[in-house]
Formats: C-alpha cells, sequence, structure tokens
C-alpha cells in the first residue's frame, strides 16, 4: 500500500522509471509521449545531458546556502543571463521554487512597492476571469477559474476580476478583432474608476492563457492598450508566464510577441524544464529602487529561494535553449503543429477552435461548431480524452470549464522543444484516436 497522497484517490497511476527524449517509460516498459511536457514544463525532454550534468557537478560543490546568508555563483549567473534576455526595464531577478511562489511574490512586491513609495491606500489587485495563477491562497485569489476557487472562496483576499481577452468564444460578429481587444482592454479603466484610481496597485494577468482556457493568446493590440492604462493611473501590469513562457510560444518571454514590457513578470516550469523545482520573479530597475531606497527589505522569503542546485539546473537550460536556437526552432516547430492540426482537425464536426503559439497550442471542442455551444459537462469529454489518450500512448492535457470554470472542454499541447517533426504525425495520430474514443456514445 502506497503512502503517497496522490492528486487523486481514486487514480491507479503507473510507475514512471525513465526518460527518453520527447518520452517517459513506466515500470511494464511501456513508452508515453510527452504531449503536454507535463504542465509545459518539460521543455528539453526527459533526457538532458548538459542540465543533467550541470546539476551533478554543482551537487558536487556546493548544495544549498541559505540567501539570509550568501548568494552563490550559480544564482548569480542565472540572474544576469536573464535580465540579458529580458523585456526592456526588467533589471533583478527573485528566485522562487515555482509559478505559485512567483506569483505570490509579485503581489507582496506590487504591494511594498506602493508602500515604500507612500501610497499605502493602494491595496487592490485586478485581474481576468478564466485566468490561472497558481494554487497558494494569494496566488489562488488572483486566478478567476471559479471552479479552482469555489470551496476556498472563504479563505480568499477580494480580487477584482474583468472579462479575458478570449476572441473565439467572446468576440461577436461584426466586431473586428482589434476592436474587440480594444474593447475588453478598456474594462481594466472602467474597472480602475469604481475602485478608485487611487486604490489600485496592480494588473494581472498571462499573456496567452494556459491551463484554463488552452493556450489563448490575446489579440493584436489589446495588450499595448493594458500597458497604456496601467502608465495612466500608475498601476503595476504583473504579466504570468509560468506556462507560456521561456521559450514555449517561440519568444524567450511571451510578452516579446504583443510588444510591451511589464514591470513584474512571473516565470517558473520551462526554466528549470523538470531538472529542478524553480521559478522566479523579475521586477524593474524602478520597483527595486524604490526598494533599495526605503526600507531596503522585501518582507518576503521561502527557505529555499536561490537554491544554488536549482538555479544550476535554470542556467544550464537556458543556456542550452540559446546556444541550440531551440527557441526559434520552438517556433519553427510550433507552426509546424499547427498546421498538421489545422490538416487533421480543420473539418471535424466537434472541434471549434485551434489555437495557441509556438509549441503551445490548443484545441477547443464544442457540441456544436455552428453555435460554439460547449458540451454538457456531466459528459466528463476533457477526462476522457486525457484517459483514452493515455492508454494510446500520448501524454496531453486535457481540460474542462474552458469558458466559465464549469462548461467547456479544450485539451492543450506543449511538447518539448526538441520534438521532430516526424513526432507530429504521432501525435496527431494519437489525439485522432482518442478524440473519437472519447466522443462515443456522447
Amino acid at each position: 500500500m502506497s503512502h503517497v497522497f496522490p492528486r487523486h484517490t481514486k487514480a491507479n497511476l503507473p510507475t514512471a522509471v525513465a526518460g527518453d527524449g520527447c518520452y517517459l517509460i513506466d515500470a511494464t516498459g511501456k513508452r508515453y509521449f510527452d504531449g503536454s511536457g507535463g504542465a509545459a514544463v518539460s521543455c528539453l525532454g526527459h533526457s538532458d545531458a548538459a542540465v543533467i550534468r550541470a546539476v551533478q557537478e554543482q551537487v558536487g560543490k556546493l548544495a544549498f546556502a541559505h540567501t539570509g546568508f550568501m548568494t552563490s555563483e550559480p544564482a548569480e549567473a542565472l540572474a544576469d543571463l536573464l535580465i540579458e534576455q529580458a523585456p526592456a526595464g526588467l533589471d533583478r531577478v527573485y528566485f522562487v521554487s515555482g509559478g505559485s511562489e512567483a506569483t505570490e511574490a509579485a503581489i507582496k512586491l506590487t504591494r511594498q512597492y506602493h508602500l515604500e513609495r507612500g501610497e499605502p491606500e493602494r491595496r487592490h489587485l485586478i485581474a481576468r476571469r478564466q485566468s490561472y495563477h497558481g494554487n497558494t491562497l494569494g496566488a489562488l485569489a488572483a486566478g478567476g477559474n471559479a471552479w479552482r476557487r469555489q470551496q476556498f472562496d472563504p479563505l480568499l483576499i477580494g480580487v477584482s476580476h474583468i472579462a479575458p481577452c478570449y476572441e473565439y468564444a467572446d468576440r461577436p460578429e461584426g466586431e473586428s478583432a482589434f476592436d474587440y481587444g480594444q474593447r475588453v482592454a478598456n474594462e481594466l479603466e472602467a474597472e480602475i474608476l469604481r475602485l478608485g484610481p487611487e486604490t489600485v496597485m496592480g494588473f494581472i494577468a498571462e499573456p496567452v492563457v494556459g491551463a484554463t482556457s488552452g493556450a489563448v493568446p490575446a489579440v493584436p493590440g489589446y495588450f499595448k492598450r493594458i500597458r497604456e492604462i496601467c502608465d495612466k493611473y500608475g498601476v503595476l501590469l504583473i504579466l504570468d508566464e509560468v506556462m507560456c513562457g521561456m521559450g514555449r510560444t517561440g519568444h524567450m518571454f511571451a510578452c516579446d510577441a504583443d510588444g510591451v514590457s511589464p514591470d513584474i513578470l512571473c516565470i517558473a516550469k520551462g526554466l528549470g524544464a523538470g531538472y529542478q523545482p524553480i521559478g522566479a520573479m523579475l521586477c524593474s530597475a524602478d520597483i527595486y529602487a524604490a526598494i533599495a531606497a526605503g526600507s531596503g527589505f522585501f518582507q518576503h522569503g521561502h527557505t529555499y529561494i536561490g537554491h544554488p542546485v536549482a538555479t544550476a539546473a535554470g542556467l544550464a537550460v537556458v543556456t542550452e535553449m540559446l546556444s541550440r536556437d531551440l527557441i526559434s526552432k520552438c517556433g519553427n516547430r510550433g507552426a509546424q503543429l499547427q498546421a498538421a492540426l489545422v490538416d487533421r482537425f480543420a473539418d471535424h464536426p466537434h472541434v471549434g477552435d485551434i489555437r495557441g503559439r509556438g509549441l503551445f497550442r490548443g484545441i477547443e471542442l464544442v457540441a456544436d461548431r455552428t453555435t460554439k455551444a460547449p458540451f454538457d459537462p456531466g459528459k466528463t469529454l476533457a477526462a476522457k480524452v486525457k484517459s483514452a489518450a493515455f492508454e494510446a500512448g500520448l501524454i496531453c492535457y486535457p481540460m474542462s470549464g474552458t469558458r466559465d470554470g464549469r462548461i467547456g472542454d479544450h485539451v492543450l499541447l506543449a511538447p518539448p522543444f526538441i520534438m521532430t517533426e516526424a513526432q507530429i504525425g504521432e501525435v496527431v495520430d494519437k489525439l485522432d484516436k482518442a478524440i473519437a474514443l472519447a466522443l462515443q456514445g456522447i
């Protein structure tokens, strides 16, 4: 009998014993193509020799040094490399152990920044419906997924939620994509004015929405308008790239495609590529200067921030991405994957939308293509697709609640950047079979 507390007590999971490139291997020897990189984590696959070597070498030199006493060489080097690649204005890196911690740090830093500048009345955070920013209480409060929040609502801080930029579901016929984006972006200004501009501290959003909605990018011009509104009212712009960042969309940072720079940016998942648990919060020089000129102390912290082995892994991962040109290859391979998905599913009676950027792709499943009506959630379609795909040897990331946390189904794909063109066919074939099996009897 296992003493592990699993995600689901009724699941009977195989045991992973090895990784080989894009594949995971269980104790029976069965191979599974990791078509979602776990949860958009394993961007380099499961057996990258350079990263493994870097972790082993760092453990041999220094396993741990608490950042309350010392910094470390790999942490300093990784911070330098990230800022060298980061959007303009970002200047400091605060390392954490994962995405939820990065979001928590961003929310706290946003509040402290305004305090240090003598604006203690700035306390409100604004986010978007159908967003996901993590599972710790602060991050969960920021997220706009009703299903994930429901049972914990009494414990959550109050956060305002405006409309997402979800073109497929929400743009009416006759409205241009640009006008739609400007209209929903302007909801931010309306909410700031409703709350009182002097009371709003920050706005948080995913450049490409991941788990909750399935690789939904914003329309052109949306984030530029968001940036203008934040600047107008002195509100910090926080971009959550925990899932969509670190090369996943064909750009090192997803917001590069939107032509904006945030005040604070959160990363994780692909930063460590699964070889170590690591995340980071990047902030602007202005934010850092406000803390340095004031109390000098960011009142936050965890034991494992800046962990030498984790940052050594992150340094090796980013170095691999850059030295092997894997980010542009991710963009090119993503275009090939999109073309293959369109070729196979564009006329499928229950595929409503195929979307995303780079190797971050979503397929939205609908009961009616004409009306875009979702399936009855009681059909548990996403769970059936996941199970059928797994049986076929494909790990993908189907989710329900795509539209509002209750209705809607999508499949998220986020394969390793080292995926070959031939493996695209394997993924599409297995996914096609899984969707067909899941739809039987529905």
